[in-house]
């Protein structure tokens, strides 16, 4: 397989290339087409399908081909995530289709087909096809226990009422259906041999700030509803930022470290618009509506589309900060997390592992994990706690004798990453510590001592950056967002990099923060994947209503183009199925994300509590 190939089957079909998180703008055909064929991510497929011999040229794929004007923004996208460079890909594409044009190959139309005439009635000309380059694109993910599914139509509604007819349409004539948001869940949930019916036109935000919400449409990413509430002086509890809010909350609930105060599933949202599987609309207030704040502990199907949710908002102090506070222990982090989420210590907690601390500030994978063992093995911090409050939190939380990084040492932790293993760093700690773990961080002057061992700058930082990519990432970097710890964690823009240098499949539970029970799980969550051979590592957990439980997220890795990983996972991924269920079983108060999937609206308390959903 040659490096151009390989970078094609390699895309983690996060849809980061879908949002414009850098601020360079987007692929001007994805903004225009909408499909997902016309981002980068679809090209990407495209190219490997054609590559491989898989489907045919057609209209739509000589269309999409030549959409692409080479402008190299999914460089700096894909690169900031993954490493890669698709640049070279969309150039053989290009490459591809003009060969195969100028040696008078065929190019194959679109087949006549009555049900698509009927949704194209219902849509519009331009938002519904049954072309083979365009279906190919919502065929698959890297999903290990997902088999490719090519559909037979793709629609894209716009409204309410465009979905309603469309699901008629579909099943008067007996064609299943699948309903996708940017297919960021990358878990085999969004395919159909069908239909597949893409939300991404329904972009509408319409705030009501004296009720304190946002009414968003089911294409609505997170990353910019967040970027639209912050303009306003608001913040929403969002998830990865290229998941799509309605989708993100039928799935999961939402869940991240703003969990910890602002709640998860029913928490988040005011209200919501449904249209049901009979085409019916309806909204969560009705009082004759379906019951979806209700939660049965089982696999459970899809209640509806979501067509619209009124989101929460949050206020945002003026005065809040961030605090990384490192511990030797899981146990000693665990219980600072709980006891700041019991005394309603700041808005977010989280306790973060290595893999994601090292991996979320590093800019290459080379850089990742040197910092990932600097930290573990010569600062001796194994988890770091971040919080992030206002500045009562953070004088409480130095009240309560835990020194921490504050906003400044995390920026210059940040940009003097690959300063930190150096030995004038390390004599520093050595120097200034004493019998109490990390008491250097409560030193007054520590601060400008820091900086001045560790140099930090972003010139620095990107080093080992790719040098075609090196001055960007050097000017993205001195942009004050990219190194506050506050910003990242509202966007969550790097959250997307855990995935960079093999596709992630987390494995999520809800359970009390107990050592014991914890601790045993971690140990089988480690058990089973190194038994098939398969990367992992701790992720990260978040206190949930006041501390009483958490959402726990440990992580798997494989190559989706290894077919021995691919069965490695699945088998990892049963085993590891098993085991949770027998843990549930044995306490009444562990409850997996697998059972949660699709009652996303119910209420927390529902599935986080012994017995929910179990009884009479």
């Amino acid at each position: 397989m040659d490096d151009v190939l390989k970078t094609a089957k390699s895309c983690r079909h996060y849809a980061m290339c879908k949002i414009d998180f850098l601020g360079t703008g987007l692929c001007r055909a994805g903004e225009e087409k909408h499909f997902v064929s016309f981002y980068p991510q679809g090209r990407m497929d495209l190219y490997a399908a054609l590559a491989e011999n898989r489907i045919p040229i057609t209209e739509k794929c000589v269309e999409i081909a030549e959409s692409c004007d080479l402008c190299g923004k999914c460089d700096y996208q894909c690169y900031f995530v993954t490493e890669m460079k698709p640049t070279a890909v969309m150039k053989a594409l290009k490459e591809h289709i003009r060969l195969h044009l100028e040696n008078g190959g065929d190019v194959l139309a679109a087949e006549k087909d009555s049900i698509l005439d009927g949704i194209k009635e219902i849509v519009g000309d331009d938002w519904a096809t049954n072309d083979r380059a365009i279906a190919l694109t919502y065929s698959h993910d890297p999903c290990p226990a997902a088999e490719p599914r090519l559909p037979d139509y793709i629609a894209m509604p716009g409204s309410s009422a465009e979905i309603s007819a469309v699901i008629q349409l579909l099943n008067r004539h007996g064609i299943p259906y699948a309903v996708r948001g940017n297919g960021s869940s990358v878990m085999g949930f969004v395919m159909s041999e069908g239909a597949v019916i893409d939300l991404g036109r329904m972009k509408a935000i319409v705030f009501d700030e004296k009720n304190w919400l946002v009414k968003v449409g089911p294409g609505v990413a997170a990353f910019d509803l967040q970027k639209a509430a912050v303009k306003r002086g608001f913040r929403v509890n969002a998830a990865e930022p290229s998941a799509l809010v309605c989708a993100n909350i039928m799935c999961s609930g939402i869940f991240s470290t703003f969990s910890a105060s602002y709640g998860t599933a029913a928490d988040n949202y005011i209200d919501a618009e449904f249209v049901g599987h009979d085409g019916s609309v309806f909204r969560l207030s009705d009082p004759s509506a379906p019951n979806l704040f209700g939660f049965r502990r089982a696999d459970s199907a899809l209640p509806g589309i979501c067509s619209s949710a009124s989101i929460r908002l949050h206020p945002v102090p003026a005065d809040e900060g961030a605090a990384f506070v490192p511990f030797a222990s899981l146990e000693r982090a665990l219980d600072f997390a709980r006891e700041c989420a019991g005394r309603r210590i700041g808005l977010a907690i989280g306790v973060l592992g290595g893999e994601y601390v090292s991996v979320f500030l590093s800019p290459t994978k080379k850089l990742a994990a040197e910092v990932k063992d600097a930290f573990r093995d010569k600062l001796k911090m194994e988890y770091l706690v971040l919080v992030i409050g206002d500045k009562y939190a953070l004088h409480s939380i130095k009240a309560m004798g835990y020194p921490y990084f504050d906003n400044r040492m995390i920026r210059i932790l940040n940009l003097g990453l690959p300063a930190l293993t150096s030995a004038k760093w390390l004599d520093l700690m050595d120097e200034l510590a004493d019998d109490k773990p990390f008491s250097y961080l409560g030193l007054a002057h520590f601060p400008d001592l820091a900086e001045a061992a560790l140099a930090p700058s972003s010139a620095q930082l990107v080093g080992d950056v790719d040098p075609e990519l090196r001055p960007f990432f050097e000017k993205l970097y001195a942009r004050p967002e990219m190194t506050d710890p506050v910003w990242l964690n509202m966007f969550r823009i790097v959250s997307a990099r855990m995935g960079r240098e093999k596709h992630v499949v987390a494995m999520i539970i809800y359970l009390p923060i107990d050592h014991t029970l914890i601790a045993g799980i971690g140990r089988e969550f480690k058990r089973i994947a190194d038994s098939h051979g398969l990367k992992n590592d701790f992720g990260f957990i978040t206190p949930l209503d006041d501390g009483k439980r958490c959402v726990f997220e440990y992580d798997y890795y494989l190559d989706q183009n290894d077919p021995r990983e691919k069965i490695k996972m699945r088998q990892a991924m049963m085993e590891t199925g098993m085991m949770i269920e027998k843990f549930s079983a044995a306490t009444g108060t562990v409850t997996w994300i697998r059972h949660v999937f699709c009652q996303g609206f119910s209420r927390k308390e529902s599935f986080l509590y012994s017995g929910a959903g179990t009884g009479p």
